[in-house]
């Protein structure tokens, strides 16, 4: 069996589209997890016109997904951190702060719609921010890093639930860190930035944390829990995040970049961070 997520931002689903898609595709009963956001319908096979509807109803602001109804609450969850956790890419605003933002700019977008390498586009990037002062890394934390809506809500309700949270990024461990504190994450990977006498010297730690790096981590995670990776969630925008997406339990491509939803069976476009408590099938009234 499987389960037909229907999911919105607040107010923005209507209940006679939901009743209309679940007569025609001959579903179960709907299940509102949230009036006029969330709602969900058991169903035997995914239907053949599913992406064809998928796309009428991106244009309705309405996210369409199917997901196994078998173990649908994991035990953990894999985070990105950049364009998934947070609302920006952190290099791009060291980059801003200094007055190159543009120039690395267009090398993040290139590299996270898999058109770079991404080892070679950290690389480029983070030589340009040679001889930026350790001290205005706070300063782009404090004054220019938002969360993305909806995650703090996320990582309280999957902790109440007895879940482990990791966020693993190809970004740096000076924002990890204070990401994963400020959400509660229970730990955090990321590449480290080299300094010498208080100012980045161009470079960054080898080996660099990339995709491969991601699975790994969701390989020990669940080695470590003595969990099957079918028990996990991951959530990512970007082509490094890939496999992970690919090898967790339940893959989610957050308003994520063409190539990602290309090969992404999970996407999430208009919904926040809570749609992957929805897609769980934990209702708002559960949440932490």
């Amino acid at each position: 069996m499987n389960i037909i997520s229907l999911i919105a931002a607040p107010g923005g689903l209507d209940a006679a589209l939901a009743e209309a898609l679940r007569n025609a595709w001959g579903g179960g009963e709907l299940v509102w997890l949230s009036a006029g956001e969330a709602v969900e319908f058991e169903i035997g096979l995914v239907p053949g016109n599913f992406r064809e509807v998928w796309t009428d109803l991106q244009a309705q602001g309405v996210d369409l997904n199917a997901v196994p109804l078998e173990d649908r609450k994991k035990r953990i969850l894999i985070a990105d951190m950049d364009s998934t956790m947070i609302q920006q890419e952190c290099i791009d605003e060291m980059a801003a702060h200094i007055g190159i933002g543009p120039d690395v700019a267009k090398i993040t977008a290139e590299a996270m719609d898999g058109k770079l390498d991404f080892e070679a586009a950290i690389d480029a990037r983070v030589a340009l921010l040679k001889g930026l002062e350790l001290a205005a890394l706070e300063t782009v934390f404090d004054q220019r890093i938002t969360m993305m809506p909806g995650g703090d809500t996320l990582l309280a309700t999957m902790k109440a639930q007895g879940a482990y949270c990791a966020l693993v990024s190809g970004g740096f461990t000076y924002f990890t860190g204070r990401v994963a504190q400020a959400l509660g994450f229970d730990e955090n990977r990321a590449n480290v930035l080299m300094a010498d006498a208080g100012k980045l010297t161009g470079a960054v730690q080898k080996p660099v944390l990339g995709q491969a790096a991601k699975v790994e981590a969701l390989e020990q995670i669940a080695a470590k829990l003595g969990v099957s990776e079918d028990n996990a969630i991951a959530v990512g925008d970007g082509a490094n995040d890939l496999g992970m997406l690919g090898r967790a339990g339940l893959g989610v491509a957050l308003h994520a970049k063409p190539s990602v939803q290309a090969k992404c069976a999970v996407r999430v476009n208009h919904g926040d961070l809570t749609a992957l408590l929805f897609l769980q099938g934990i209702a708002r009234a559960e949440f932490a």
